[in-house]
């Protein structure tokens, strides 16, 4: 046997690990991965992409993070809301590392203890809201987790960037009670609705009828003031013929035998008048006897004169 073959063993072994030291001192980060070095147990720094070599035997890579934001799901959790109704809800949160070295050092496991500190903050929040709220406001619920889980991981060196609920489970018992106070608000919505277009109907016809009133009154309106304009023509017309009338008269008395022919012409005319009188089972009393024409003539005549 070879006395030299256990030393020879020894420096191969020795060899080879400090050949395996030296391969596992070159590091090559892929792009979105933080390595942290620790130098003799004692943090050292943060490797971010590229080609990187350590001290064999001195320092080591101690946490590897991953710098892409991930989706971490939030177990479903009971929740009591503020009128006393349990509801089951879970969601999604969203986040990544944005200081390795926070994340390795400032607690034990961040994913786990953002993901609690959300299922406590979810349980607040609900707490402060009715049944039907948590509903309608599902932003409001979502930003107020996203704003307290934010503030308290970044002493973790974790950026929470949203959270969104996926599901609020309801009691069956509840579920049918609210589907029945849906319909009688859909029915309430819709009386609501047709009294509204009835009331409207109504004002419509009443402004249709006040419009048709107005229209026929001022149209009656139009059509009197054109007849009184029309009424005070006539008379207009009728009073300048007449005076053009009495003026001529006035020429003619102031002619040679004028004053015979007008007192012929009243006398005519008076005649003419009880003629009209003359009827059937009509009784007429005159102031003079129409039998005697002399008599009739002189008068007329001192009336021309007068």
């Amino acid at each position: 046997m070879n006395p030299f073959l256990p030393l020879m063993l020894l420096i191969f072994l020795f060899g080879a690990v400090i050949l395996v030291s030296l391969i596992r001192s070159v590091r090559i980060v892929p792009g979105k991965v933080a390595l942290v070095v620790e130098r003799l147990g004692k943090y050292s720094r943060t490797l971010d992409a590229g080609f990187h070599v350590l001290v064999p035997f001195i320092e080591r890579v101690k946490y590897k993070h991953g710098l892409k934001e991930m989706a971490v799901d939030v177990p479903a959790q009971d929740c009591f809301t503020q009128d006393n109704v349990k509801v089951r809800v879970d969601g999604v949160l969203y986040m990544k590392v944005v200081d390795a070295r926070r994340a390795s050092y400032g607690i034990t496991n961040y994913q786990y203890a953002t993901i609690q500190l959300a299922q406590t903050t979810m349980r607040s929040v609900i707490g402060r809201l009715e049944l039907d709220k948590t509903f309608e406001e599902r932003d409001a619920i979502n930003a107020e987790v996203v704003k307290a889980v934010d503030e308290a991981a970044d002493a973790w060196g974790v950026k929470v960037s949203r959270y969104e609920i996926q599901n609020i489970n309801v009691p069956s018992g509840i579920l049918e009670a609210m589907e029945v106070q849906m319909r009688a608000e859909r029915e309430k919505r819709a009386a609501i609705a047709r009294s509204l277009g009835e009331k409207e109907s109504k004002i419509n016809y009443s402004q249709a009828e006040m419009e048709e009133a107005v229209n026929r009154s001022e149209g009656v309106k139009e059509k009197m003031i054109n007849e009184a304009e029309g009424k005070a023509q006539e008379i207009l017309s009728l009073a300048r013929a007449t005076a053009e009338g009495i003026k001529l008269v006035a020429r003619s008395v102031a002619n040679q035998g004028g004053e015979d022919a007008l007192a012929l012409r009243v006398a005519e005319g008076y005649i003419e008048e009880l003629s009209k009188l003359a009827k059937k089972q009509t009784r007429v009393v005159v102031p003079m006897d129409v039998t005697d024409m002399s008599a009739m003539m002189t008068k007329a005549e001192r009336m021309v004169k007068e």
